[in-house]
């Protein structure tokens, strides 16, 4: 009797020690999940943190550049207007007076005008195929460079934010092709069936390979990764830069 109960002895701490073992392991387990779920929220957290970080500072980008231009609009072209339109209606000519009130609609249209651009709403109410060609056709008529534009159409589907964001982007890149490319021509392709818009120039193009100095390269790169997209650029010196933008499906 006495191995019997040994025997029973042991396989009663053996059962007891698996149990306790197991016991450990799914409170492990357990831990562990609940560890990696808060890691997981910490990093949505500061994901959405960076997301509306990066949002905030494109509205002020953007606001500011509006304030400037609003600025400029009002010291060089509504300034001259109000000065023609003053002395047009302190003559003592009907005809000169009736140019004076013309004078006055024209600022009115200029004003109207001036109060949309301050209201980041335009930003629904534009395609981005037009806001591209709005912008080449800015930079063509300065006599910079030649622009070109292929468009299969429209990218739909764009929340205001991933258009905000986006528009800051091609902005940033059309800018960055002025002050550095130096390009002939600057080309913009839109593809709404691959949701890709590929920005190419023929300028002095750059060694990629070459850490920059600044961050510029690396602020566009987070701003599509915030949207869901992907930034790629390709540059060869004396054979210009290719960047391709990947929107979200």
């Amino acid at each position: 009797m006495q191995p019997e109960a040994s025997q029973f002895t042991f396989l009663l701490f053996s059962g007891a020690f698996l149990a306790l073992l197991m016991g450990t392991f799914v409170v492990a387990m357990v831990v562990l999940h609940r560890q990696r779920q808060i890691q997981n929220r910490e990093k949505i957290e500061k994901i959405k943190t960076e997301y509306e970080k990066t949002l905030l500072n494109i509205e002020n980008e953007i606001q500011q550049e509006t304030l400037t231009q609003v600025g400029r609009e009002l010291h060089d072209n509504i300034g001259q207007l109000l000065s023609l339109a003053k002395l047009n209606l302190n003559s003592s000519k009907p005809e000169k007076q009736a140019e004076g009130k013309e004078y006055i609609n024209e600022i009115i249209r200029e004003v109207r005008g001036l109060s949309k651009s301050l209201n980041l709403d335009w930003v629904e109410s534009i395609t981005l195929e037009k806001f591209v060609e709005n912008e080449l056709r800015k930079i063509q008529s300065t006599g910079f460079c030649e622009t070109h534009l292929d468009s299969q159409g429209t990218i739909k589907n764009l929340t205001k934010d991933q258009k905000l964001i986006l528009i800051r982007v091609i902005q940033e890149c059309l800018n960055n092709s002025i002050k550095h490319a130096h390009p002939n021509q600057i080309s913009i392709t839109i593809s709404p069936e691959k949701r890709t818009i590929q920005i190419s120039d023929d300028g002095k193009g750059f060694d990629t390979s070459i850490a920059s100095s600044g961050s510029g390269m690396t602020n566009l790169k987070k701003r599509m990764e915030a949207i869901g997209g992907k930034f790629k650029i390709h540059s060869t010196l004396g054979k210009g830069t290719d960047i391709n933008l990947v929107l979200p499906n």
